[in-house]
């Protein structure tokens, strides 16, 4: 792509990173998705779903398609772990994609752009194939640009970020693909820093940072202690309201207790792991062992949350508002 241009796709624009204007933001791409006329943007979220239809994947689906309808979603984020049980084997592997993809989110309201983030599954396959031109080819709604970047959409920015490098035991297996990560220590300082100057340059209402592994969990995995370390105290400076993630097969919402980060956490796209609990220092306020996933209704006022499960029930809805001032109510 040349510098001077921008990429329409599906109604949404992809902007090189060369386009931007400052040094700061040029190291995250930036996908543009206007919200609808009257300003208002609704998105679903679900992750570690890729199982070719299995462990009701395609009853997650077939709700999402429904609500998706209900609600007029504008697009779809996914939390990782896309394809079981070791990601893609390369960009020619458009079979298993469009049995766990394409062939699957099939409902009028799903074709609609899916901003991805990889999960740990994600790269122990080829981890670059993912956001090659010949995937993209084989279904359009795959919007990778790249392993971490940013949605901006107005009232809100989310901000997508690659968080299996952060995780150190990883570097221990070898199956772990990680060309264009190594060096660890330099590809995390950077990512950081590049974070921190695109949330600090960002105006929008709302900001939502996204990554596969959980900050805060009382699920299977639990915390993340590198993320707690390294990615935490990023999101609690810089005004983040949300981090939302996979990883954790769950339906969870936790609330942190020195700060007004909400952890989110959206993995039941497949399989779960019904009774698999851990403690977590944070306050719970929601959490289903179960299969579903999530819906969020912004607008530059308030922000309206709801999980589903499998049958389409609401499991737990909660809202935010935020007053003239920035101030941050939560009901």
């Amino acid at each position: 792509m040349a510098s001077s241009a921008v990429l329409l796709i599906t109604g949404v624009v992809v902007v090189a990173g060369a386009l931007l204007l400052s040094q700061v933001e040029a190291e995250l791409q930036k996908v543009q998705h206007s919200p609808k006329e009257h300003g208002s943007l609704t998105v679903l979220a679900v992750g570690d779903w890729g199982r070719a239809g299995q462990y009701n994947q395609t009853l997650v689906a077939e709700q999402m398609g429904v609500v998706g309808e209900k609600l007029s979603a504008d697009f779809v984020i996914s939390t990782g772990d896309n394809f079981y049980n070791d990601g893609l084997a390369g960009d020619n592997d458009t079979a298993f994609f469009r049995a766990s993809f394409s062939d699957i989110y099939t409902a009028d309201s799903l074709q609609k752009p899916w901003y991805i983030v990889l999960g740990n599954h994600d790269y122990t396959g080829d981890a670059l194939a993912q956001q090659s031109p010949a995937i993209r080819d084989v279904d359009t709604r795959w919007t990778s640009v790249n392993k971490s970047f940013i949605v901006e959409s107005g009232i809100v920015d989310f901000f997508l970020v690659d968080t299996s490098p952060f995780v150190l035991k990883y570097w221990n297996e070898s199956k772990f693909d990680w060309r264009n990560v190594a060096p660890r220590d330099t590809y995390i300082s950077n990512l950081l820093k590049d974070l921190e100057e695109a949330l600090t340059a960002s105006n929008a209402t709302w900001k939502v940072v996204v990554g596969h592994h959980p900050i805060s969990s009382g699920c299977e995995h639990g915390n993340t202690t590198e993320l707690r370390e390294y990615l935490l105290p990023v999101l609690k400076t810089h005004g983040v309201d949300m981090y939302l993630n996979g990883h954790d097969h769950c339906l969870q919402r936790t609330s942190s207790t020195d700060s007004p980060v909400e952890f989110v956490t959206s993995g039941g796209g497949s399989k779960a792991w019904a009774g698999k609990f851990k403690p977590t220092s944070d306050k719970m306020e929601f959490l289903y062992d179960g299969q579903g996933f999530l819906s969020m209704q912004l607008t530059a006022a308030e922000a309206r949350f709801a999980f589903y499960d499998v049958s389409g029930e609401v499991l737990h809805a909660w809202e935010l508002t935020k007053s003239p001032t920035g101030a941050r109510i939560v009901s």
